[in-house]
């Protein structure tokens, strides 16, 4: 009982501190945020084939875990501040990533063990991380070491194809799972997902353009914004994918993975990276690019090419 009394003090503890750094709000305001910062809603999920455990540690301060997803037999997209201890920006520059554990095909979070562990082999940072700010191309890759056998709990979630975008899925909106903070102020110990509608960019970046600390919304970012009951994604959801239908084909793919994760009750929206435009780069990783591949590729395409006349 007091060991249990000691870990809620310090989650307490270390969310008074994130919500205080993160906002700079003053003390006054801390036992607010606290009371805010909770999800609301959530459903317990129903098995999320494509849905990947990014484990550091256990312990927040030591990396936490968040979510990721599968997109080959070989490969997991998350976000690329998954990998780092500390998340900022500032505490990362000059630091490596480092290697997770990765876990597939698990519910709940007592399941992640040896059984469901998938052996990494490296990790892809985009070339962009954090360039300017904590959130820009919030993006990694991660290879395992061998292919990952499919079955009815394990497969991967297509990336989008040509001309599949937001403005092409089903509703104007998407699925998101993940293990993120729950109402006692831990991780949750089973997925959940929620149905987020699809928000305005405009008003997603105007809203973030009025505080610190916050993403400042490009084109390679969308938004999702809180659902009529203040559902909303939290710490710890960050990297799993937001699932979509396309309107013509009602093909299910990973339109986004999310970045800010931080929205919970306070803010409406959460932020994503939109694989669409990260597609060239991802393409470039799980091919096995060289600087040199392009230059190579045009050199041999120019020799065997038919001459015009």
């Amino acid at each position: 009982m007091i060991a249990v009394n000691k870990e809620f003090c310090l989650a307490v503890v270390i969310l008074a501190a994130l919500t205080f750094l993160v906002d700079g709000r003053t003390k006054d305001s801390v036992s607010a945020s606290l009371r805010s910062k909770r999800m609301v809603g959530g459903t317990l999920a129903p098995i999320v084939p494509w849905q990947a455990m990014i484990y550091l540690s256990d312990n927040v301060l030591d990396g936490g875990y968040a979510g990721g997803a599968l997109i080959s037999d070989r490969w997991v997209l998350t976000a690329g501040r998954n990998l780092f201890i500390r998340k900022s920006r500032q505490d990362i520059q000059g630091k490596d990533p480092v290697i997770p554990k990765v876990y597939l095909g698990i519910l709940q979070k007592g399941e992640a063990d040896a059984s469901k562990e998938v052996a990494v082999d490296k990790v892809f940072l985009h070339p962009g991380f954090q360039n300017q700010s904590d959130w820009d191309n919030d993006l990694a890759l991660i290879k395992l070491k061998e292919s990952v056998v499919m079955s009815d709990k394990v497969t991967p979630i297509p990336l989008p194809e040509r001309g599949q975008d937001t403005d092409t899925v089903v509703g104007g909106s998407g699925v998101i799972a993940g293990w993120g903070w729950g109402i006692f102020l831990t991780s949750a110990t089973s997925l959940k997902y929620l149905a987020l509608p699809l928000a305005n960019h405009s008003a997603c970046k105007a809203e973030y353009e009025r505080t610190t600390s916050t993403p400042r919304v490009d084109d390679n970012m969308f938004c999702t914004r809180q659902t009529g009951y203040e559902e909303n994604i939290c710490f710890g959801d960050a990297g799993g994918a937001l699932a979509v239908r396309d309107t013509q084909t009602g093909d299910v793919y990973a339109a986004g993975i999310l970045s800010y994760d931080k929205s919970c009750n306070r803010y409406n929206y959460a932020v994503y990276m939109k694989i669409s435009s990260y597609l060239p780069w991802i393409h470039s990783v799980i091919r096995g690019d060289t600087e040199q591949s392009s230059a190579l590729r045009s050199d041999a395409m120019s020799k065997m090419y038919p001459r015009q006349p």
